[in-house]
């Protein structure tokens, strides 16, 4: 028994894999090791997942079908995926745009066919975007609300795999969870993420950009938080007695608190006040995002725990002792 996570030397395939691997998993990870972020960090992580029993790693771009598919012949005994390989961030789907077809539509497609292809798949886990709800008015979103209005293209895949894992459940009745992240955060983030490269720059003493005073709303969620979601929903996968074997839920903290109140955290922990730049919000920001939560929950008894005044810190502690790392290491 094997389970595959796609994406496993990025932020949360990393989590989810020491996560599976802490409960006696074998993990097969992939990765392209791409440099949308310095691959430095990408290549610390899973050089901290190598070193554990249980996990093995194969370099391979999902948009490449033919290396997947092989991928999958050589390994039958896959019975679960956890697909969270993608083209991350909103705002770099402005300037590099086939990126975000190539990996998020092309790879998910590969995905899909990969997971038909497996003898003994029980359950494909994959990763969607709270971005797909676009500037919806109605608070808390809802998996029931309308979502054919994105902002950017990045949400505009995100919800283009929504409708082809849709598709393939119909026609091959493959099990599937699609997860609407909202916005996580936590140690080993993302560079392109606003609360590091806030940390970043707070400790450079260079200039934030803050959009409309930080006065725009998110549903900040604690890596944590999220992984116990990831394996609470792959450990139940859809049985479709009263239709098709595919969900769609929200992964997200439910509550919405201001990114003034994320500056004003990490002021605190990192002991330097911010210099910011305030500028209107772009049209790719939305201006709240927060996640109804009753449907995960119902299903696994999820239910997080960390708000932003707990996650923050725990960022800022791991964030000291990377700088720190990093500059010894030049």
């Amino acid at each position: 028994m094997t389970i595959l996570v796609t994406g496993a030397a990025g932020f949360i395939g990393f989590h989810t894999a020491q996560a599976l691997l802490d409960r006696g998993e074998d993990v097969l990870g992939i990765d392209n090791l791409n440099a949308y972020y310095t691959p430095m960090l990408k290549q610390a992580r899973l050089d901290l997942l190598l070193s554990r029993p249980g996990f093995r790693f194969q370099r391979l771009d999902i948009a490449q079908q033919l290396d997947v598919a092989a991928l999958g012949v050589a390994n039958p005994g896959i019975t679960d995926i956890v697909h969270l390989a993608a083209q991350a961030g909103v705002r770099h789907s402005l300037t590099a745009p086939f990126d975000y077809a190539t990996s998020n539509v092309v790879g998910h497609l590969a995905i899909l066919e990969l997971a038909r292809a497996l003898p003994r798949l029980r359950h494909l886990v994959y990763a969607s975007s709270s971005s797909v709800y676009g500037n919806n008015q109605a608070l808390p979103f809802s998996e029931a609300d309308r979502v054919d209005t994105p902002l950017s293209l990045y949400a505009a895949t995100k919800r283009a795999d929504e409708l082809m894992s849709h598709a393939y459940a119909h026609l091959y009745r493959i099990p599937q969870t699609g997860l609407r992240f909202f916005t996580v955060y936590g140690p080993w983030g993302r560079p392109d993420m606003a609360y590091f490269s806030f940390a970043e720059a707070i400790l450079a003493g260079t200039p934030i950009t803050l959009f409309d005073g930080g006065r725009l709303k998110r549903d900040f969620t604690y890596i944590d938080d999220i992984v116990q979601g990831i394996l609470g929903c792959l450990d139940r996968p859809p049985v479709g007695e009263a239709g098709l074997p595919i969900r769609v839920l929200n992964i997200g903290n439910h509550r919405a608190e201001t990114v003034l109140e994320l500056i004003a955290l990490l002021e605190s922990e990192l002991g330097r006040r911010a210099v910011i730049n305030d500028v209107p919000r772009p049209a790719t920001e939305v201006v709240e995002t927060f996640a109804s939560i009753d449907a995960i929950a119902t299903l696994t008894g999820f239910a997080p725990t960390t708000p932003l005044s707990v996650g923050i810190p725990r960022f800022s502690a791991w964030f000291k002792k990377f700088v720190h790392q990093r500059e010894k290491t030049g």
